[in-house]
């Protein structure tokens, strides 16, 4: 079975691309950002501290994430309750980005991660996956753009359902994101050092699909 780790910070597009690569190579598409922010969810329905540690580990304890699958869709499920159509407000976001950077959390998923890649081709998204998760991946890409068309893209997804935001805030909590994200001592975000570098703020989502295509020629 092949592997392919797409990372990047946040809104880059990494879950969009990852799920139509996905789709074209006929793989199973793991977007293990939702997992955490099922865990983030969890935090902030019980007011846990994500910077107390008895706190943390009370959470890691009685909390349990699976994932499945719905067509092509994947559903991701917090004690037997399906969270995935919570999962994607700021609030989540937030709170996913101080969450995950706990080693006890990431230690709870990492398994999961890893064993879903064992017996099926997947196309994986996340800040850590081929330097920590799928060290070993046949194709690593690190996805971004830049901030100000990041926060664009999120904007847009926002308006267009009605939620009433504001831009430069948007981009404001991106670049603090990017900043927790990129300096947490547990996994921080990176480029592996033989993942393919590639910035999506000029290109359409059919030409950065095209791109990482080309690059999964030898798993096809």
């Amino acid at each position: 079975m092949a592997s392919v780790a797409i990372d990047g910070p946040a809104g880059a597009g990494k879950s969009t691309i990852a799920k139509l690569v996905a789709k074209k190579l006929g793989a199973i598409y793991v977007d293990t950002g939702a997992m955490y922010r099922a865990i983030a969810i969890y935090f902030l329905r019980n007011q846990l501290n994500p910077e107390n540690p008895d706190e943390v580990m009370q959470a890691v304890d009685q909390l349990e994430v699976q994932i499945t699958y719905e067509g092509d869709a994947q559903q991701v499920w917090l004690n037997g309750e399906n969270v995935t159509p919570y999962l994607r407000t700021e609030e989540v976001g937030n709170m996913a980005s101080k969450s995950s950077a706990k080693q006890p959390v990431r230690d709870k998923l990492l398994q999961l991660q890893r064993d879903m890649a064992v017996n099926q081709t997947v196309v994986m998204d996340g800040r850590d996956i081929g330097t920590n998760v799928l060290p070993n991946a046949e194709v690593k890409i690190y996805l971004t753009a830049s901030s100000a068309e990041r926060a664009r893209r999120r904007y847009k997804e926002l308006t267009e359902k009605g939620e009433s935001c504001d831009l430069a805030q948007i981009e404001a909590d991106i670049i603090k994101r990017d900043e927790q994200d990129m300096n947490r001592e547990i996994a921080p975000l990176k480029q592996a050092e033989d993942a393919y570098y590639l910035d999506s703020s000029e290109l359409t989502i059919e030409e950065v699909v095209e791109e990482i295509l080309a690059r999964c020629e030898s798993i096809r």
